[in-house]
């Protein structure tokens, strides 16, 4: 593996500790990192095996730090965000809504990278790529809303970070959406990723 990679996943490591110190909810704080527990080794073992782009990690790392950020805070007070929220004009923390849009933007290429060498044709595999995001989102909201219920009930305004919202799963979702579809403007650079992928799966 790369050094590049390993200083990546060395940052994101301690961006995580220094984050689950002392968190507003710890009970939250836990269930928002049950993912982060299954997911991080599982990034490392598939980087062994695909090794993804420089660029993908570094998306990938600032994604996972603004979880890490909202994870510690909880998505509807983070309280560093509330600056932008009165700035703008907005009653709402909006934080929870840029993450997911970033969850769209930012993790689109890993995935991508992922299922490429699998995958005849770029078209197919940006297809799956965007399929797939907006079933993580779908999936995801409903996960939260079941985790919410059947472990702590009590924490379930903090965890699910709905403010009074009772459409927030579904713009969450349209926010992931948004980020991803942005992706597919870069139609060219993902189809030269695309070619290089399947050039190296070739050659193992």
């Amino acid at each position: 593996m790369p050094q590049s990679h390993k200083l990546i996943y060395g940052i994101y490591i301690l961006v995580w500790v220094t984050m689950a110190i002392n968190p507003k909810y710890p009970e939250d704080w836990l269930i928002e990192n049950i993912l982060v527990f299954l997911f991080f080794p599982f990034i490392v073992w598939m980087d062994s095996r695909r090794r993804f782009s420089l660029t993908a990690l570094v998306a990938l790392l600032i994604f996972a730090c603004l979880h890490s950020l909202g994870s510690h805070y909880t998505y509807a007070e983070m309280e560093h965000f509330d600056v932008i929220t009165r700035f703008l004009g907005f009653e709402r923390n909006h934080f929870d809504r840029l993450v997911h849009f970033l969850f769209g933007l930012l993790l689109f290429r890993i995935i991508f990278e992922m299922a490429a060498p699998s995958i005849s044709s770029v078209k197919t595999a940006l297809l799956f790529t965007l399929t797939l995001v907006i079933s993580i989102s779908t999936m995801y909201e409903m996960l939260e809303w079941l985790a919410a219920v059947i472990l702590h009930p009590e924490l379930g305004t903090a965890f699910l970070g709905t403010q009074g919202d009772e459409w927030d799963a579904q713009k969450d979702t349209l926010c992931a959406l948004t980020g991803a579809l942005i992706n597919l403007t870069f139609y060219s650079g993902y189809k030269n990723l695309f070619s290089h992928k399947n050039i190296m799966q070739q050659q193992k």
